[in-house]
């Protein structure tokens, strides 16, 4: 499957216009804040970008960031810019092609942005203890429509598991099916590289992080994807697919469900780009200055992370008071559109 992935990504594919499916995003999807970051990329950077969504988390100065599957380079390169000269980007990838383009526009991007804090190196991300990265080493995580593509997932999130400091967080976007797939489908080369056929039924891939230490995995964001290629299409029948963005946090002690400890956070607004309200995941919008009831795990994403200053944090873990309203189960993704011809990925 590697060698599938790898002639797909490096040989067959030649640019964004030669995908089959809207798992890729164009620029005119983008917030508006994202474009000038963009407009400083290498066009030929951005011709080889082939992800799903949008991995750049909030407050991002000085922090040291992994990118999974880099590809070109293109999320490196506007993570590079969010980290500034203080922070460093490292993408590995296991395509050379893709390397070459990332690595020929190194000098590039330096003068561009004024300083030079990215790296790229060849290796899998299921071994990355091959590329001799010490463990709690990086801040941030992200990976975009990677994952899906690997062989094996549990080797991808105990490494990232292993990497992360305490409190850092596997901010990443990657496709998800509303059912597992029949093994013709899983294997079919050209839905594998589509970032179809590796995609894992949603209610698995919970499960999967829970196994490898990332307690309780957040939503963050999540579009259906629309299969453009007829033959496609009729291939995978009734299954529907979500472009979804999560955030998972390293941190110990996470409980499985939402526990309600009458606990609650005030925003201070001081986010950079977040004044009026900071959006933590898909359900939890957090206005600047306004008492915001949270679950234990909440409190703790806030509290023991890289946000606690910019938060005043209420209560504690002394008294319980069962689970936290509004908590359930269900497919997670919106499903509105999901059949519509214009709707797209991000």
């Amino acid at each position: 499957m590697h060698e599938s992935v790898q002639n797909y990504y490096g040989k067959v594919l030649k640019n964004t216009g030669d995908l089959k499916t809207s798992a890729c995003c164009d620029v005119s999807s983008m917030p508006a804040w994202l474009k000038p970051l963009l407009a400083k990329v290498h066009p030929e950077v951005s011709a080889r970008y082939y992800g799903c969504g949008l991995v750049a988390p909030a407050l991002l100065e000085g922090c040291r960031i992994l990118d999974l599957g880099s590809g070109s380079g293109r999320d490196c390169y506007v993570l590079a810019q969010l980290v500034g000269p203080k922070g460093w980007v490292l993408g590995v990838d296991m395509t050379t092609e893709q390397l070459e383009v990332a690595n020929a526009h190194l000098d590039y991007h330096a003068e561009r942005f004024g300083y030079a804090n990215v790296a790229f190196r060849k290796g899998y991300i299921e071994d990355l203890g091959a590329l001799e990265l010490a463990d709690a080493s990086f801040d941030v995580i992200v990976s975009n429509c990677v994952i899906n593509l690997s062989p094996d997932k549990d080797s991808v999130l105990r490494e990232a598991h292993r990497l992360l400091k305490p409190g850092g967080e596997l901010y990443f976007s990657d496709v998800y099916a509303d059912r597992r797939l029949a093994d013709e489908l899983r294997q079919d080369e050209v839905l594998y590289g589509e970032c179809l056929g590796g995609a894992l039924y949603w209610n698995d891939f919970e499960n999967l992080t829970r196994r490898h230490g990332f307690a309780d995995p957040r939503l963050v964001e999540d579009q259906p994807i629309d299969i453009t290629d007829p033959a496609l299409a009729e291939k995978l029948g009734a299954a529907r697919f979500f472009s979804a963005t999560y955030r998972l946090f390293k941190l110990d002690g996470l409980e499985p469900a939402c526990e309600d400890y009458g606990q609650a956070v005030i925003y201070q607004g001081s986010i950079p780009g977040a004044a009026s309200a900071f959006v933590l995941d898909k359900h939890h919008r957090i206005e600047t200055g306004r008492v915001f009831p949270v679950c234990g795990n909440t409190w703790r994403m806030l509290k023991d992370s890289r946000f606690a200053v910019h938060f005043q944090f209420i209560g504690d873990f002394s008294r319980h008071f069962g689970l936290f309203e509004g908590c359930g189960g269900g497919l997670p993704f919106d499903q509105q559109g999901a059949l519509s011809p214009a709707a797209s990925c991000c």
